[in-house]
């Protein structure tokens, strides 16, 4: 085993050498343009507003993947009376219903968040990272083949004692050394202990261990080294261009940093691409924010999302204010298009820009060569989710007008947080080109750590972690 897992650090260190920076098992990404994309259009491709609850992943998602409004520094009627059968008009209710009304059933509470976005100003992505996280591999896999550690198995708080608190004890000191100790009692240490495992975890530091918390504890320590090894594996080679001024996108963490001068100025949390249309791993540079875009609809989302709707509800791309338009740009009757034939490809759909647009009202425009960007929403409500895996590739940023407004910083005009709120309500479109590029990089690490060392896990949503082992899927 030890072996095993020998040979693929080996082979991790030698990619660092030899291996590009490709997007492994992530390429399958439905926001490319139908068509080249044209100077007039504000953005090129991206799925429209998925529906409120999330698709099925292979496997039940964790729900610690999500993360709750930005924590990072800078950051800124009663129901109608039936009808008569007669006429139609308003029946009188019962007595005895107006007697005994039937209570309304009380709302189920939504479940409580688990995540939560780290307030760390350590960037998630440092030029120390490969080296770090290839490091502590190789204490995970010393772990791993040290028998690993004892499982908690079961819901612990402050106060609780017992063997179970001698687990957690235990548990925890195989990761952090400022525990120890073989106690059944649980003191301000162990809850202290517990908060800085969640903190690594991207949870919410409660001190208690239940839900998301628990699971993770019980992930093996075979796994942990598999999820450091395989994303060392996926940075060899990385060449990014880290400089003064940079973003960082980690999909498994769904989170969005702003890096200035080695230091997260602001942290937002994201919606990145589901499990059947992965994020990319990308380098890019942001070259101009679009304000008020409109949205030209990909092929891919015409034939498996568009079509089939317009055969059952013709009215959908009118109510949706989605234009069709011939080869010569000539905005034609939607009806007049046979749905069912592959000949609907040939038109080209674009969403005009304003409050229902797929984009919202910012796109950040960083060409690549995947045709993704980061954008808008107006189905801001699934950022309350602890589950983010929702788009079709391309990166949905809560609060994406501030992270606009750092972007322009230095483009002239002003585009501050209000210019920006005025450029849009006044309904006007208009590309604002940066003088100076602002590199961007979007990473797929479920385990890295930082250059002081502490290591970080999220889970492998996409199920490509492979090094040491399959990947779970």
């Amino acid at each position: 085993m030890g072996m095993k897992r020998a040979n693929a650090l080996s082979r991790a260190r030698a990619a660092a050498v030899a291996t590009p920076f490709v997007a492994a098992a992530l390429a399958f990404v439905l926001c490319l343009p139908a068509r080249p994309l044209l100077a007039q259009d504000a953005a090129p491709t991206v799925s429209p507003p998925p529906a409120a609850a999330p698709p099925a992943a292979p496997a039940a998602p964790p729900p610690q993947l999500g993360a709750p409004p930005p924590l990072a520094p800078g950051f800124s009627p009663a129901p109608p009376a039936p009808a008569s059968p007669v006429d139609g008009t308003t029946a009188p209710a019962p007595e005895a219903a107006l007697a005994n009304p039937k209570p309304k059933p009380k709302p189920k509470p939504a479940p409580p968040r688990e995540t939560a976005l780290s307030d760390d100003p350590t960037p998630v992505l440092q030029p120390e990272t490969f080296f770090a996280t290839s490091k502590a591999s190789e204490r995970y896999a010393t772990i791993a083949d040290s028998g690993g550690w004892p499982k908690v198995g079961v819901a612990l708080h402050p106060g609780s004692k017992g063997p179970a608190v001698t687990a957690l004890r235990r548990r925890l000191a195989a990761e952090d050394d400022a525990i120890s100790g073989a106690s059944p009692v649980w003191d301000n240490a162990l809850t202290a202990a517990v908060k800085r495992f969640q903190f690594r975890m991207g949870l919410r530091q409660t001190g208690d261990v239940s839900g998301a918390t628990l699971r993770a504890l019980d992930v093996p320590a075979a796994t942990r080294f598999r999820q450091l090894a395989s994303s060392a594996q996926r940075l060899a080679g990385v060449d990014f261009p880290f400089g003064p001024r940079y973003i960082v996108v980690n999909i498994p963490s769904t989170a969005v940093d702003a890096v200035e001068n080695d230091r997260v100025v602001r942290r937002y949390a994201a919606i990145v691409g589901d499990v059947e249309h992965h994020s990319p791993e990308v380098m890019a540079k942001i070259v101009a924010v679009n304000i008020n875009p409109t949205w030209t609809v990909p092929s891919s989302i015409i034939k498996n999302e568009i079509a089939p709707k317009m055969l059952k509800d013709p009215g959908y791309l009118s109510r949706a204010r989605i234009r069709v338009l011939d080869n010569h740009g000539d905005e034609i009757d939607p009806r007049a298009v046979n749905w069912s034939s592959e000949k609907a490809l040939n038109y080209t759909l674009r969403q005009d820009s304003g409050a229902g647009n797929s984009l919202g009202s910012i796109r950040i425009s960083m060409p690549n060569p995947y045709a993704v960007y980061m954008h808008d929403t107006p189905s801001k409500n699934l950022f309350a989710s602890d589950y983010r895996f929702l788009s079709h590739g391309c990166v949905r940023v809560q609060g994406v007008m501030d992270l606009a407004a750092w972007v322009l910083e230095g483009a002239g005009g002003h585009w501050d947080k209000d210019t920006i709120t005025q450029k849009i309500a006044s309904g006007e479109r208009e590309e604002v080109r940066l003088p100076q590029a602002v590199p961007v990089v979007w990473v797929y690490m479920t385990g890295w750590a930082s250059a002081d060392g502490t290591v970080h896990f999220r889970d492998d949503v996409y199920g490509v972690d492979e090094v040491g082992g399959q990947a779970e899927r």
